[in-house]
């Protein structure tokens, strides 16, 4: 039998393992609570959120789904319009130009500026917040924001197409004698640069169009070639890029028998062109470079409507489908959405991930996957319907009074 000497230190010793023994358990006991204690929150935290996406993404989805079955009118401020005056959106403003001058008002109908002239063609095109009145075989173009006029320019030659960018800056197609011109123009009328076209070496330019940064130019052109017709797309850079390129040229793409009548950006890095058989699409914020190509066959558009991120196809239907087909492509040139309707359209706007369709006595409006989420006739016949930043408010300009359309 083992003797024990030291009875107290030999108890201490055990003791002490004991107490470590003890203090481990509590150490790992404290340990194990704080770790559950962490899961706990964790998971609790992780149910808050999915709960709050989940109840997020149901109230968008209500409110992207919503359809509406009335619309109320708040008439506004009285207004007079000539016969031959024409009225068109402007950054949620309104602008009504004529052969005599040019007007902005707000969504009240409260005039922001006007201005006059004498034009016997006014035609207006249009770039985020910026306007241009061009007179067509004139010499003279305005240029306004809404805020008000910027500058006149005084072409000296006949007119024959125009474009204007967000910053005011005007391209401008030019009928010389025996050649045709491209200038670019700022907002104050200063000739910032130009190049020359003929039918023997490019072709005739049949439609132009200027970036919203005013650094990218498109032009078609079409010529003869072999009996036949062959049109040439080409985009000139007039930034930093442009400047070690001849005559500015970053790049272009031929199409031989088509005939492309309509390029158009819809944003600085994103264009597409309309043929009488195809649409192209074009990218690049420098030098474009062809994306895509769709065919529409033989069907002829009736009408292009675009916004920076979508374009819209018009084709007459024979189907029990609807009077017309509307095409829907993304900036990608990928069909996104083929849709039918039956009333005939004034207008087609690409607005709040919103296709609004309306003539003088009616609307439709449409979600992008074509849903219909409301239809309704006007009380009074509508010049212009403009709208909102909300989804269920709209502008609308009768022959008298600038009015508000809400959808209920």
């Amino acid at each position: 039998m083992a003797e024990v000497r030291d009875f107290n230190a030999y108890a201490g010793k055990i003791n002490n393992t004991e107490d470590d023994k003890t203090s481990f358990t509590r150490e790992t006991s404290y340990k194990e609570k704080i770790r559950s204690h962490k899961l706990a929150v964790f998971f609790r935290t992780v149910s808050v959120a999915a709960i709050v996406i989940l109840l997020v993404a149901a109230i968008y989805i209500s409110w992207r789904d919503k359809e509406y079955s009335e619309a109320t009118v708040s008439q506004g401020a009285g207004i007079t319009n000539g016969a031959d005056a024409k009225v068109i959106g402007l950054g949620g403003n309104i602008v009504q130009y004529s052969k005599d001058g040019i007007s902005c008002m707000d969504e009240s109908g409260k005039v922001l500026w006007n201005q006059t002239y004498e034009m016997q063609n006014p035609i207006a095109h249009t770039c985020q917040n910026i306007v241009a009145v061009g007179d067509y075989n004139g010499h003279n173009i305005y240029v306004s924001s809404s805020g008000g006029a910027m500058g006149e320019i005084d072409t000296n030659l006949p007119i024959r197409d125009f474009c204007v960018s967000a910053q005011g800056i005007v391209a401008v197609v030019l009928d010389g004698t025996d050649v045709t011109w491209i200038y670019l123009y700022d907002s104050k009328g200063n000739a910032i640069a130009n190049f020359k076209t003929t039918m023997k070496d490019s072709g005739y330019p049949i439609s132009v169009s200027i970036s919203p940064n005013g650094e990218l130019v498109c032009v078609s052109y079409i010529y003869p070639e072999d009996g036949t017709v062959k049109t040439s797309v080409a985009f000139f850079n007039f930034g930093s890029v442009g400047q070690n390129s001849i005559d500015n040229y970053a790049s272009g793409y031929d199409y031989p028998g088509v005939v492309v009548p309509y390029v158009q950006f819809m944003n600085s890095s994103s264009a597409f062109a309309v043929s009488d058989d195809r649409i192209m699409f074009y990218s690049g914020e420098e030098k474009p470079v062809s994306l895509s190509e769709s065919f529409t066959g033989t069907e002829q558009v009736r009408s292009v409507f675009f916004n920076d991120s979508y374009v819209g196809l018009v084709f007459s239907n024979s189907t029990e489908d609807g009077t017309y087909r509307l095409q829907v492509y993304n900036a990608s040139g990928e069909l996104t959405l083929t849709s039918y309707f039956d009333i005939d359209y004034s207008e087609i706007i690409f607005s709040n991930k919103q296709i609004i369709i309306y003539n003088e006595d009616e609307c439709v409006i449409k979600d992008m996957n074509g849903h219909d989420k409301f239809a309704g006739a006007f009380e009074e016949p509508v010049r212009t319907l403009v709208p909102t930043n909300l989804r269920n408010k709209f502008i609308l300009v009768t022959a008298d009074s600038v009015d508000t359309y809400t959808l209920k």
